[in-house]
């Protein structure tokens, strides 16, 4: 899938007509096959000074209706293509009860010390530019017009991991340095096919990680020690969680060592 001309295609397309800054516009589908159909957000920019990736399965129709109209208002308002990206970009970040969950399994596991922080917390302050919000699937995906959530497999199923091979593998040789962090399963095996293309260090992926969103508050609850996997429910897996959380520890501590 080659995007190098979709920012400059697509934004213009937004800016001269509202109606466009929309996923609805049928001009802002990029691809379709059977029930999957691709849409243009603009997602394209990269932190280049990211010291931390975070990497969900594919932008949902909200996110990325905030995104188009984010990068219309930029436009009208005189930013150039590069700053109008950065600006629909921004809706990207983790606030809240997320941010904070986040930011409690990152210092758990050692990530703060990691980088000399005394918090993972100020990896997310404004204009620090050191996290990198992404996804596996760049632009925002639907199957049967809703959300995909990652059935079919994305790496199983052409037109998807086309957009993995190119999108996210330019990404990941961007930022080779960065810690990768995928928030559930179907990101991660996006980015062990990428360890796998040689595009990507294994040590560097930090995998097993609970989603930190609310509606995950006992697994992260079980990962980060403040309940015990015998008193979580069946669903939570529990022992797997403890299991992640050990190995993520080791991995954190083994990388500090090689820095040394």
């Amino acid at each position: 899938m080659e995007n190098s001309n979709f920012p400059q295609k697509y934004l213009s397309l937004i800016a001269t007509n509202a109606a466009e800054a929309h996923l609805a516009s049928p001009a802002l589908t990029i691809a379709e096959e059977g029930e999957l159909r691709i849409k243009y957000a603009p997602f394209d920019h990269v932190t280049l000074n990211a010291r931390l990736v975070i990497v969900g399965i594919t932008p949902g129709a909200t996110q990325a209706n905030a995104a188009l109209k984010a990068s219309r208002a930029a436009i009208l308002a005189g930013a150039d293509l590069p700053d109008a990206l950065v600006r629909a970009k921004s809706h990207a970040s983790f606030s809240g009860p997320m941010r904070a969950n986040l930011v409690a399994m990152l210092d758990a596991i050692g990530v703060a010390e990691y980088f000399s922080l005394s918090s993972s917390e100020q990896l997310f302050e404004a204009d620090s530019e050191q996290v990198h919000f992404t996804s596996a699937l760049r632009y925002p995906v639907f199957r049967q017009g809703k959300n995909y959530n990652g059935t079919p497999n994305m790496l199983k199923t052409p037109l998807l991991r086309q957009m993995i091979d190119t999108c996210l593998a330019e990404e990941a040789r961007q930022l080779p340095e960065a810690l990768w962090l995928p928030l559930g399963p179907k990101a991660g095996e996006a980015l062990q096919h990428l360890v796998q293309c040689g595009l990507l260090q294994g040590d560097r992926v930090l995998a097993g990680m609970p989603h930190p969103s609310g509606a995950n508050a006992e697994r992260v609850a079980v990962f980060l020690g403040r309940k015990s996997p015998q008193a979580a429910s069946r669903q939570t897996k529990g022992a797997a969680l403890c299991t992640a959380f050990k190995r993520l520890g080791k991995q954190i501590s083994e990388l500090k060592g090689g820095r040394q």
